[in-house]
């Protein structure tokens, strides 16, 4: 599987995941619009470890979302969620989206 990216999200395949259980399936919270990118349709699980989000699609897609962006379908199977991050002179600090 390849990385697949939906505004500042990117996600990456692992081969598994350790955590804790989310009780939501928000990837992340927009900080200038408010919106988020969400898991809208399909069977999936969130959870976190070390501060670091994965992401487990149990069905065969599951679709991400978000208002600013065009819906993606999820393939089944295990992902790393990340944030992209962009340099300044005062040092990195992640992309608001």
């Amino acid at each position: 599987m390849q990385p697949i990216r939906q505004g500042d999200v990117i996600l990456l395949p692992v081969e598994q995941i350790n955590g804790q259980q989310l009780p939501h399936l928000t990837l992340a919270e927009g900080e200038v619009t408010g919106h988020s990118h969400r898991i809208s349709d399909g069977v999936a699980q969130l959870y976190e470890k070390n501060g670091i989000l994965y992401l487990q699609v149990l069905s065969e897609t599951a679709t991400l979302t978000h208002e600013e962006h065009q819906r993606i379908e999820l393939p089944q199977g295990s992902w790393m969620v990340r944030i992209q991050r962009e340099y300044e002179p005062q040092g990195w600090r992640y992309v608001a989206d």
